[in-house]
């Protein structure tokens, strides 16, 4: 498969030596003023831009050395992009933060005063799209998502700059996410959505997919609590299944877990020999450090993230040596990436 010269130039600025992408994800909006104002006792409203720039820049500062690029937003984010380590590569987001709720369907919209151009002028090395997806929805919604998605992928052609696409799972009947009965579903979710997003026209470069088991309920797992869904070879091979149907690269999200609970996904996902190309991990780096930042301010983040915060990263990145690279999921060699 070919790539036009901006994107191979763009994406190895993205890649570590091994043209792994081993990136952090600091673009967190309305998740992470809630948990700003839960952690210092104040109403959400009462969370300024400056204390979310200042999250993100510590943030961005301090992990990026370890990081092969870092996810950020333009609405709090861009002042961080210049903090950032010269290793690290930019991707930032085009969505609004959420989705629509007034109607049904999780539909995603872009901020009005962004556009793909305009994050290529800011220095982006690559767009970042959020959708919820699930192909249990209905069809009429997910069609909508479809031409979203096309359109998006258009603009980025025409720019000659990277689309990572993630889309999250969910349940259209509300169901709990974090059950067991999600949980046996989303394999599946996972699975059709990685096959769905490969498909040509939509021009997507990188997937960046949830792991399709919740190791919480994976028998034998480091982190199973108890309640079976899967068997530790039914987890395996969930991960090998979706792995089989991606025909582009794709890289793998924390989706807000835990450090463990994310590197022992990630072990399972070498242990069942996927050709996933990296992480961008987010909230499993950093969330432990918000009631510090709460508490005691920035100095005090600023400390827990360059001890825990990089034991963090690293624990990341050490899961991240089976990695393929990117561009061995196109068919390319080393020299023509």
């Amino acid at each position: 498969m070919r790539l036009s010269e901006g994107k191979l130039k763009h994406l190895k600025a993205l890649s570590d030596n091994r043209g792994v992408i081993a990136a952090a994800a600091m673009d967190q909006r309305g998740s992470l003023q809630k948990s700003i104002a839960e952690a210092k006792g104040i109403a959400q409203s009462d969370v300024t831009d400056e204390m979310m720039s200042e999250f993100k820049i510590a943030v961005t500062r301090i992990l990026t050395p370890h990081a092969s690029a870092i996810l950020l937003d333009p609405e709090y984010g861009l002042p961080a992009a210049t903090a950032r380590s010269a290793n690290a590569g930019l991707l930032i987001a085009y969505e609004k933060s959420g989705y629509d709720n007034t109607q049904p369907g999780r539909l995603p919209d872009l901020l009005p005063h962004v556009s793909v151009k305009r994050i290529k002028d800011w220095g982006g090395d690559a767009v970042k799209i959020l959708i919820y997806y699930t192909p249990f929805d209905d069809a009429a919604v997910n069609d909508v998502k479809h031409a979203f998605v096309e359109r998006i992928g258009a603009e980025c052609e025409h720019f000659q700059i990277p689309f990572f696409l993630e889309f999250v799972g969910y349940d259209p009947n509300g169901g709990d996410e974090k059950g067991p009965e999600f949980a046996s579903l989303k394999p599946d979710i996972v699975r059709r959505s990685m096959e769905e997003f490969s498909k040509p026209h939509y021009h997507v470069d990188v997937l960046k997919v949830e792991v399709p088991v919740n190791a919480s309920y994976v028998e034998g797992s480091s982190v199973f609590k108890g309640r079976k869904v899967h068997s530790m070879a039914e987890a395996l091979d969930h991960f090998r299944r979706c792995s089989e149907v991606a025909a582009k690269p794709f890289i793998y999200l924390s989706a807000g877990v835990s450090n463990a609970q994310f590197t022992e996904s990630l072990r399972m996902a070498a242990e069942a020999g996927t050709d996933f190309s990296g992480v961008l991990c987010g909230r499993a780096t950093w969330k432990d450090g918000i009631p510090l930042y709460g508490r005691s301010g920035i100095q005090a983040l600023e400390a827990w993230l360059a001890s825990e915060g990089i034991r963090n990263i690293q624990a990341v990145n050490a899961a991240l040596k089976t990695a393929k690279p990117w561009y061995a999921k196109l068919g390319l060699e080393m020299a023509a990436a």
